[in-house]
C-alpha cells in the first residue's frame, strides 16, 4: 500500500532536531553546561536526554529525544480513542523545555512526537502529536507578535484555516483549569493528526519542529540584556509554579511517560530548578506583574487584522 508510515525517517528527522535545537541553545548562551544520557526503557525502547545546566542565560533546560515500545498502550493514550486498547505501541519525540535565567525572557517548550498502534490482523493506527507554546514572565507585544507569526508561518503551506484551528486548541490545551488562567500566551497544539496521509503529516510536523528556533531566538537575543532585580526573580519563581502545576496536573506528555513505565529523571526534565508559591497572591494594579494577567494571559488574536 502507498504511504504506509515510515518510522525510520521520523526516528531520523527527531534525532536531527534534538542535535540542531542543542546546538542552537549551546551557542546562543555561550557557557552552558551540557550533559547527556542515554538510556533504555526495562519495556522496550529507550532514549538520549540532554540537560543544559548553569548556563549564563539558560538557568536549566532540556532537549530529550525518546522512542519507547510495548505490547499494551498507556491508558493516557486511549482514553480518547478507546478502541486502541491493548494494541501493541511505539512512540517517538522529540521534547524541549528551558528556563532561562532571566525573568524578561521567556519559557519555551516545543514538543513532536509520532504514535503507532498495531494489533495482529488489523490495519496499523497512527497519528502525529506536537506544537509549541511561550510562557513569558514579563508581557512584550512584539514578542508575542512575532511568536504567533511564526506560528503562522509553520501552517501557512498546509491551509490558511490551519493556524487559526492549532492556536485555539492551543489556547484550551495549555489552560489550568483549577487556576482559571493560561500557561502563557500559547502557540500551535495539535494531536491526533492522521489527515491527508502519512507524508503530508509528517511534512507538518517538520514544518513545526523547523520554525521552532526563528520563533524563540529573536526573542531570547531582544530580551537577554535586560537588567532585572531580585523582584523580578521573585515573580518569576512564583510564576514557573503554574508551570509545575500544569505539567504534573494535565499535560499529556508527563502522564504518558510515566504510566509507559518511561525514564522518570527525563520526563521531568521540564520542571525549573527554582520555584516557589505564595498563599493567596496577587500583583499589585499598575505594575508590570499586574499587566501580564491583564493583557497576556488572556484570550487575544495576536495577528488580528493581519493577513
Amino acid at each position: 500500500m502507498l504511504d504506509q508510515p515510515n518510522i525510520l525517517a521520523v526516528r531520523g528527522y527527531l534525532l536531527e532536531l534534538q542535535d540542531r535545537l542543542t546546538q542552537a541553545l549551546v551557542a546562543e548562551d555561550g557557557a552552558v553546561h551540557c550533559h547527556e544520557d542515554a538510556w533504555e526503557r526495562p519495556a522496550g525502547g529507550g532514549g538520549r536526554t540532554r540537560i543544559l545546566q548553569e548556563g549564563a542565560l539558560f538557568e536549566q533546560g532540556g532537549i530529550n529525544f525518546s522512542h519507547v515500545h510495548g505490547s499494551h498502550l498507556p491508558s493516557t493514550a486511549t482514553a480518547r480513542r478507546p478502541e486502541l486498547a491493548g494494541r501493541a505501541f511505539q512512540a517517538l519525540g522529540v521534547s524541549l523545555v528551558v528556563h532561562p535565567r532571566n525573568p524578561y525572557v521567556p519559557t519555551s517548550h516545543v514538543n513532536v512526537r509520532f504514535f503507532l498502534a498495531e494489533k495482529e490482523g488489523a490495519a496499523p493506527v497512527w497519528w502525529f502529536g506536537g506544537g509549541f507554546d511561550l510562557t513569558p514572565y514579563y508581557g512584550f507585544v512584539e514578542d508575542a507578535v512575532h511568536w504567533h507569526r511564526v506560528a503562522r508561518a509553520a501552517c501557512r503551506p498546509f491551509g490558511a484555516e490551519v493556524y487559526p484551528r492549532l492556536k485555539r486548541q492551543c489556547d484550551e490545551y495549555f489552560f489550568l483549569r483549577h487556576r482559571q488562567e493560561p500557561r502563557g500566551i500559547g502557540g500551535l497544539f495539535f494531536d491526533d493528526l492522521d489527515d491527508g496521509g502519512f507524508a503530508c503529516c509528517f511534512d507538518f510536523l517538520k514544518s513545526v519542529g523547523d520554525h521552532y528556533l526563528p520563533a524563540y531566538l529573536p526573542i531570547v537575543q531582544r530580551r537577554k540584556g535586560l537588567p532585572w532585580s531580585e523582584r523580578e526573580r521573585a515573580f518569576q519563581k512564583y510564576r514557573r509554579g503554574r508551570y509545575v502545576e500544569f505539567n504534573l496536573v494535565y499535560d499529556r506528555g508527563t502522564l504518558f511517560g510515566l504510566q509507559s513505565g518511561g525514564r522518570t529523571e527525563s520526563i521531568l526534565m521540564s520542571l525549573p530548578p527554582e520555584v516557589s508559591w505564595r498563599y493567596d497572591w496577587h500583583p499589585t494594579p499598575g505594575t508590570p506583574e499586574a499587566e501580564l494577567y491583564e493583557r497576556f494571559l488572556v484570550p487575544r488574536d495576536w495577528l488580528a487584522g493581519e493577513t
